[in-house]
């Protein structure tokens, strides 16, 4: 994989090593292990068998270390595993950001087009969640990327990929044209992309990556609908969620956006975010049939 910003910092394993040599000793002479991964703000490896280690690629993704240790110490009982923050590392050895450890999940990643059994269970917990927490990042109204998202469909139409921008411009208008959410904000992950998602056997048993999560609008966490799911198993999704057609129209719009924004920026870096942005685009009715 390439190198997916501009200013993103170079890291390695021999770099991991002296960081966990220096400032976290349990881990010290354990083998350490790039992971594969879609991810966009960290790189992750795994430490031995029981730890992971993350550092952020770009100054951007520092703050995430701080939120996401603030957001799993908020988090309510769960039915699936979530990763435990084990400890927090300084910058040192030339990497100028903090770092984090976290426990090992068990687990493969979701794949596109595959059925994941409790994932509207675990929708449905986290937004019965009543902590308080910080807002979360995806969980403004759409109009607060509106610009973003047509400058998006507007760049993806000037690539080689098969792309509908008019289809996409009725779907973004449809979300836009839907009625707010006007209930108290809700807890919700806000990243529920298929490499969050964790299965063992077909269910769901453990989630990923929570420096997005917080309060907001809960029809945010829908886009595994169209990120993840299939025409014949979305709609026992959405009755599982129990969602109305306001917000289904609204999880739509979120899943067009995030698909538009990321696969003309990540098309050549992250084979990964571009596979899974181009399944959503057809799941969503925006690539012209063949």
């Amino acid at each position: 994989m390439g190198r997916m910003h501009a200013d993103e910092h170079a890291v390695d394993t021999e770099l991991v090593e002296r960081l966990v040599r220096g400032q976290f000793p349990a881990g010290a002479g354990l083998p350490v292990t790039r992971l594969a991964s879609g991810g966009t703000v960290n790189a992750v490896f795994r430490l031995g068998d029981r730890w992971t280690v993350r550092l952020p690629l770009t100054e951007g993704g520092a703050a995430d270390i701080a939120k996401e240790r603030q957001v799993l110490g908020a988090l309510g009982e769960l039915p699936v595993a979530v990763p435990a923050a084990v400890a927090v590392g300084e910058p040192a050895e030339g990497y100028p950001w903090p770092w984090a450890v976290h426990g090992w999940l068990d687990g493969s990643p979701a794949r596109e087009g595959r059925a994941a059994a409790g994932l509207a269970e675990f929708v449905l917990a986290v937004r019965a969640n009543r902590a308080a927490g910080p807002p979360a990042r995806r969980g403004r109204p759409l109009s607060t990327v509106d610009s973003a998202t047509r400058g998006a469909i507007g760049k993806l139409s000037r690539t080689s990929e098969p792309f509908d921008p008019e289809a996409a411009l009725a779907v973004w208008a449809e979300a836009l044209d839907a009625p707010l959410w006007t209930g108290p904000p809700s807890w919700l992950h806000s990243d529920l992309m298929p490499s969050n998602l964790l299965l063992r056997d077909g269910r769901l048993t453990g989630v990923l990556d929570w420096a997005t999560a917080g309060l907001g609008d809960p029809a945010c966490d829908l886009i595994p609908a169209w990120n993840l799911l299939t025409a014949d198993t979305r709609p026992a999704f959405r009755k599982a969620v129990e969602t109305d057609d306001a917000a289904w129209a609204r999880g739509r719009g979120w899943a067009l956006s995030m698909a538009v924004i990321q696969l003309p920026y990540y098309r050549h870096t992250n084979p990964v975010i571009s596979a899974n942005a181009r399944y959503v685009l057809t799941e969503l009715g925006c690539v012209p049939a063949p």
